[in-house]
């Protein structure tokens, strides 16, 4: 979809295959960069082609090791602006420390502004990410973000279903907004999980909102990352008398023993993105089905590019 040579892509190595879809999606090559570190662990990087007044992007979820990820994103910042780039564009899919994003009590870091001042400070002109734990998060840049959803990829997914006795779960009250509009689009009632959280990657759920008796679920949310809530959440809507438990997100962390909660649990099956790179194995464990950002990063892309409208990809 772009054929002006002025467009480069290269890969952060968190995600190449992701880069690769992304590249055919535009029709251009991958930029040319080799990455190394030195043995006590510093990494390397260096643009191995010319970028002189070219616009170039840097895909890089700051997945696990999101300390590494993250550098090796700054780096490749570096080397582009110091190649003297047009313009450089992070696309950060995942973006890693969006879950401290306030101070929750006293003498806390507000860690999601850090990385937005590193990445700002390293020399990204633009940076492009999907569905922040927290879409407040665009405005701890001093640069424009482009903040896409994966919603519309994962609710054309479900409206091949039968929904006719569906409902959509927000996990938990944070998450309402982002579930209404997930449950508006596929035309289905709303429930909500009131819980509450005593410390982090622990959550107690206190109360199931709204009927799911009988019913398919779908729990929506941001991210997964242990386990727990899905698995809490899911223990609530069964007790309640639903169905058949889905679970649909759109970043799959699955940190620690997530995968055998998850494979133990009521949860059926997850539908999430490739925003992060998921084994074999723990694919196989959670039940994952697996859909590509591709075309939405790569049509973004193009509009960036072509000074077209972003926002006009979510009407």
């Amino acid at each position: 979809m772009v054929s002006n040579d002025n467009v480069r892509i290269f890969s952060g190595l968190s995600n190449p295959k992701l880069v690769t879809e992304v590249a055919e999606f535009l029709g251009v090559p991958e930029g040319k960069i080799f990455h190394n570190s030195f043995s006590d662990g510093e990494l390397y990087c260096r643009i191995e082609e010319s970028v002189r007044g070219r616009d170039t992007f840097i895909i890089q979820p700051t997945c696990a090791p999101v300390n590494e990820n993250l550098m090796r994103l700054l780096i490749v910042i570096d080397a582009l602006k110091r190649a003297s780039a047009a313009s450089i564009t992070a696309v950060v899919p995942y973006f890693g420390y969006s879950r401290q994003e306030k101070k929750s009590i006293g003498r806390e870091p507000i860690t999601a502004k850090l990385v937005a001042n590193l990445i700002t400070v390293a020399g990204a002109g633009r940076v492009m990410s999907v569905d922040m734990h927290d879409p407040a998060i665009q405005g701890f840049f001093d640069i424009p973000v482009d903040h896409l959803s994966a919603e519309r990829i994962l609710s054309n997914h479900f409206q091949k279903r039968d929904l006719r006795n569906t409902v959509v779960v927000s996990p938990d009250t944070g998450g309402v907004l982002r579930s209404r509009h997930f449950a508006n689009r596929l035309k289905l009632p709303l429930a909500i999980i009131d819980k509450r959280r005593p410390e982090a990657n622990q959550a107690v759920v206190m109360n199931v909102i709204g009927d799911v008796s009988g019913r398919d679920a779908i729990i929506f949310d941001d991210i997964i990352d242990t386990g727990g809530t899905l698995v809490k959440v899911a223990e609530a809507l069964i007790s309640k008398g639903a169905k058949r438990i889905s679970a649909c997100c759109s970043h799959a962390v699955l940190s620690g023993e997530s995968s055998a909660k998850i494979s133990n649990s009521a949860v059926t099956e997850i539908i999430t993105t490739n925003s992060i790179p998921i084994p074999e194995d723990k694919r196989k464990a959670c039940r994952l089905e697996v859909l590509s950002l591709a075309p939405l990063i790569g049509e973004a892309i193009s509009r960036i590019f072509q000074k077209k409208s972003v926002s006009e990809l979510f009407s």
